[in-house]
């Protein structure tokens, strides 16, 4: 039987970032299994590649901050340019609520050491970005240290990072199950390719992380959820320098990316549970339909059916990541559930992770509010939906 110190599960970019932490710890008997072909079958390679500072709780901002900074050295550390392209995130209140509740969160981002994000009227909400329409919004607030990132070229730079330091990667590895010993521990993982011993085993399973972790005796409060995206034709009327607008009311927002508009709406009809990536004819309408009210200089834009695409978010209950051993196993570790924050965070999880596995506990900051059992406490994270 072969044997890793730790296995993980998904080649994705939080698995792959966990991976390359431990490595560059000195832990270098990792083996990534993976049970897709490609090198991102799953939600890496389907994100859209936003980045943003401007939460609504001190640990997401902590979050973003350690990302960010790590994503500034990335190609001194991985070869690898990140993408990193602070266009900024302007966020768009329409009612006097909404607003206040941007303000609350600003205050906790400036708390965290976010000191440029700011609040911004209607009148430079325009001045942002002015294809806007001018109604629907009475001001908002702007990060100008927000904006985008390629998330296949951060997976690429940690896979290439944690091979070039004896972790391996196997593709169209399944894992069926797990072998348990007489304490509860995990011995061995049981894949498609045959059985693993395993020191550790980590879960970084995307949308699929629930089904993994129950197969381990461990209940992961993560679900899918799909999410769409709406692809124009190449359109010239905005451009790249545009920051990610967001209407906070309904979730509607857009961005620029490759001479193409990304739009992008969270339809509340979509269902949690569902792993369907199938693109729906009366939400790309819809969207559009929005986009067009919001943007004049839209109405001409159309879109292209063939290249619009879903994705699954793996959403945990409140939001927010899932990082730590897992109650009741102790070599059996969690890196799931954030919430359509994956890539974005993944710098900052994977290193956090790696701490914890090989110093017990996360020292880069404060990981507590992530901890797996505080939906047991009765203590999740609270935050505004579109926060």
């Amino acid at each position: 039987m072969r044997r890793a110190d730790v296995v993980v599960v998904g080649a994705g970019v939080i698995g792959a970032s966990v991976a390359y932490h431990l490595a560059a710890r000195g832990c270098r008997d990792v083996l990534v299994v993976e049970r897709g072909q490609s090198p991102a079958p799953g939600s890496t390679g389907r994100a859209t590649g936003g980045f943003r500072s401007q939460f609504a709780t001190a640990v997401n901002v902590r979050l973003s901050l350690l990302s960010r900074a790590k994503l500034l050295g990335f190609s001194d550390e991985h070869g690898v340019d990140p993408g990193y392209s602070p266009r900024g995130y302007l966020f768009l209140a329409g009612d006097q609520a909404q607003m206040a509740a941007l303000l609350a969160a600003q205050r906790v981002q400036r708390d965290e050491g976010l000191a440029e994000a700011r609040a911004v009227s209607a009148e430079e909400a325009l001045r942002l970005n002015p294809a806007l329409g001018g109604e629907g919004f009475i001001g908002g607030t702007f990060c100008p240290t927000d904006g985008f990132i390629r998330p296949l070229e951060i997976l690429r730079g940690y896979t290439a990072s944690a091979e070039r330091l004896g972790v391996s990667f196997e593709r169209g590895v399944g894992v069926e199950g797990f072998r348990k010993g007489a304490g509860g521990r995990v011995e061995s993982v049981l894949t498609t390719a045959g059985e693993i011993a395993a020191g550790s085993v980590v879960n970084a399973a995307g949308a699929w992380a629930g089904r993994l972790a129950a197969s381990a005796g461990v209940a992961l409060p993560v679900v899918p959820l799909k999410r769409q995206v709406a692809v124009t034709r190449p359109f010239s009327r905005l451009t790249e320098e545009m920051p990610m607008t967001i209407f906070v009311g309904d979730g509607f927002h857009l961005r620029v990316r490759d001479g193409r508009v990304l739009l992008l709406w969270p339809d509340e009809r979509e269902d949690r549970g569902s792993f369907s990536i199938e693109v729906e004819d009366e939400w790309v309408a819809s969207v559009l339909g929005k986009a067009r009210a919001r943007l004049p200089c839209l109405a001409g834009a159309e879109v292209e059916r063939e290249l619009c695409w879903a994705g699954l978010y793996e959403m945990s209950p409140d939001k927010h990541a899932i990082l730590g051993r897992a109650s009741g196993v102790e070599n059996f570790y969690l890196a799931n559930g954030s919430s359509g924050h994956g890539v974005m965070h993944s710098p900052a999880l994977g290193q956090l992770l790696a701490e914890i596995i090989l110093d017990g506990e996360a020292h880069s900051l404060d990981a507590r509010p992530l901890r797996p059992e505080r939906f047991e406490e009765g203590a999740p994270n609270v935050a505004h939906d579109f926060l």
